[in-house]
């Protein structure tokens, strides 16, 4: 018996194989419809969820098409340049923007990270990065007062992390040992990375270090919009 997943399946199968082009019109609901024998919401059910994971996309009253998968930016997840060198040395234009900066309650790996205690304030400054206006990632920087006396202040403005760090002295990095899992998005995630919930979502945990005096900097999370991008690692 034909069920929604088996004409999503087949669907993706179908998609990856070539047989259509990015921008390609897919068959009507009710030509699936006729085809499976199957009742014509259960076709759009599919076409939805074909959406959500990325593979297609529908424009009002014209149908449904194939999405360019190709079109995928190379990241290397290594390495200590920052994110906006790396995108530069590509040609992608990167744009930031500084969504949030405030103090978070006390939470043990991090705090330990950074070597402070829960007496201490950490503040986390959250930057939105787009790449031809679409929001690809969001970087999380959890930075301690005791070593940023002016983090509250100037964490709004910050779009570079590493830039700040220069400005306070600190010229030469190096990265802690990272940490890679897969989640789906938040309502909060999904709204900001402009993303549908069966997007995974690539989390990289991290930190950052001065290289001369060993001064932990920063704990990272980078959120990547797993359809965005290629990984080199």
């Amino acid at each position: 018996m034909v069920d929604e997943l088996m004409i999503v399946d087949e669907m993706i199968s179908v998609i990856k194989s070539g047989k259509f082009d990015p921008d390609d019109k897919l068959p009507s609901e009710n030509e699936l419809a006729e085809k499976y024998m199957v009742p014509r919401i259960m076709i759009r059910k599919a076409y939805e969820r074909l959406q959500e994971q990325g593979f297609i996309y529908s424009r009002q009253g014209k149908g449904s098409f194939v999405k360019d998968r190709k079109n995928q930016i190379p990241l290397v997840l290594s390495g200590d340049e920052s994110f906006s060198k790396k995108m530069q040395e590509q040609g992608y234009h990167l744009e930031t923007k500084t969504i949030f900066c405030e103090e978070i309650d006390y939470n043990k790996k991090i705090f330990r990270f950074l070597g402070v205690e829960d007496t201490n304030k950490v503040f986390k400054i959250g930057r939105l990065r787009l790449v031809d206006r679409k929001p690809i990632a969001l970087h999380i920087s959890f930075v301690a007062q005791v070593v940023f006396q002016d983090i509250e202040a100037a964490g709004p403005k910050i779009t570079s992390m590493f830039d700040y760090y220069n400005k306070q002295g600190f010229l030469n990095f190096f990265s802690a040992p990272s940490t890679l899992s897969v989640a789906f998005p938040t309502k909060f995630e999904r709204e900001v990375l402009d993303c549908a919930s069966l997007v995974p979502l690539l989390v990289l945990e991290s930190g950052c270090l001065d290289k001369e005096s060993g001064t932990v900097l920063e704990y990272t999370k980078i959120i990547y919009r797993s359809d965005r991008f290629t990984y080199v690692i």
